[in-house]
């Protein structure tokens, strides 16, 4: 068995999986019709798919253990993205995007609690890692489907290779996962318990950090059209910058946070992260604003890592269930908080709206001892 390269795999497979559909997007808008209003509404969909199935997939982890929860799961996405492409109308479009969402969802839970498992067996972080391929997988699905699309192959015909592709990383890795972890500390199945306010502190402050990823998706390019007169061809630079320094501050992560410890990694990165912000909507030049995303990028790289990390470690709480709760969490905050910048931008200025993220991100801060070890 080799449950560290299994792990790895299934992060970059969640990946690679949510990532294909952004490029199959406007194909769907141009068959279906759809003007950007009811496109909006469907896209939710994905969203509430995983948010609804998230409690579920811990309960799931927590009774039957991670490894047939993974790849049950994991042939269930590999099934829902070719039906993406299949949907003869908005509706079913929307059951697929559900379907697609939860799919996603109890991958995403089982597959976080699975890692914490990893991690306690290797005895040194990990988790930043994991989360790091997340982030390669996210931009080899986009860019990989987006090839094959501009080739010239049929839109169901990309979505069924990258599912054959998917489907060979379960098939060869289903026997690597562990079932749990038993390190001594508890009866494998240990009874159920509603998590407690640890378990919630840690979801509000893992709320807080993917607010601020989902004010970058769906405003950073907004700020820099309207605020730092940036050409709509450019304007996707800020996204880019900060996804990168994502990307490479989690590939790094694990020897950071063993050399800092965790909760000097949520206690200073998320104030870069507000500085991030900060520098972004205080100073009027187009090149700090792309700073600044990037010191955003950088100091939220690795918080939500050392949170699910930490929520995994808990006492007297099941690991899935605690993973559960923050990740959900966690995602309402990426589903609603960009729409509450909305009304809070109209309300006074996008740079405000902004700059409260980042008052947010100093109240994590100020929070982080919740994350040691």
């Amino acid at each position: 068995m080799n449950p560290v390269r299994a792990t790895r795999l299934i992060f970059l497979l969640s990946g690679i999986g949510m990532a294909s559909w952004a490029p199959m997007v406007p194909y769907a808008k141009a068959r279906l019709a759809l003007d950007d209003a009811t496109l909006g509404l469907v896209l939710l969909c994905m969203g509430f798919g995983a948010v609804i199935a998230m409690p579920l997939a811990g309960f799931l982890s927590h009774r039957f253990g991670h490894r047939d929860v993974i790849g049950v799961s994991g042939l269930l996405v590999c099934l829902a993205l070719p039906l993406l492409t299949l949907a003869p109308s908005v509706w079913w479009l929307g059951a697929a995007l559900l379907f697609f969402g939860a799919s996603l969802g109890v991958v995403d839970v089982a597959m976080n609690a699975h890692a914490v498992d990893v991690e306690k067996q290797q005895g040194r972080p990990m988790m930043s890692g994991f989360h790091g391929l997340f982030s390669v997988g996210g931009l080899a699905g986009s860019a990989g489907m987006a090839a094959l699309l501009h080739t010239g192959s049929p839109l169901t015909g990309s979505a069924i290779a990258v599912s054959i592709l998917l489907l060979a990383i379960v098939a060869t890795q289903w026997r690597h996962f562990l079932v749990r972890h038993d390190d001594g500390s508890g009866e494998p199945h240990a009874p159920f318990r509603l998590p407690g306010a640890a378990v919630f502190l840690l979801g509000f402050l893992c709320m807080v950090v993917f607010l601020a990823e989902g004010a970058m998706l769906d405003w950073s390019a907004v700020f820099l059209r309207f605020s730092r007169g940036f050409e709509p061809s450019v304007a996707g630079l800020g996204y880019a910058a900060f996804s990168v320094a994502m990307a490479v501050g989690r590939l790094l992560g694990d020897r950071i946070t063993a050399a800092f410890g965790p909760v000097n990694i949520v206690r200073f990165g998320s104030l870069i992260a507000a500085a991030g912000f900060f520098l972004a909507t205080a100073l009027p030049w187009g090149p700090v604003a792309l700073l600044g995303f990037a010191m955003v990028g950088i100091g939220a790289s690795n918080i939500v890592p050392v949170l699910f990390s930490a929520a995994g470690r808990l006492p007297r709480t099941s690991p899935s269930i605690a993973i559960a709760t923050v990740t959900s969490l966690g995602y309402a905050g990426m589903l609603a908080g960009p729409a509450v910048i909305g009304f809070v931008a109209k309300a006074s200025t996008l740079s405000v709206a902004l700059a409260g993220v980042a008052g947010l991100l100093i109240v994590v801060s100020l929070c982080a001892s919740i994350a040691r070890r």
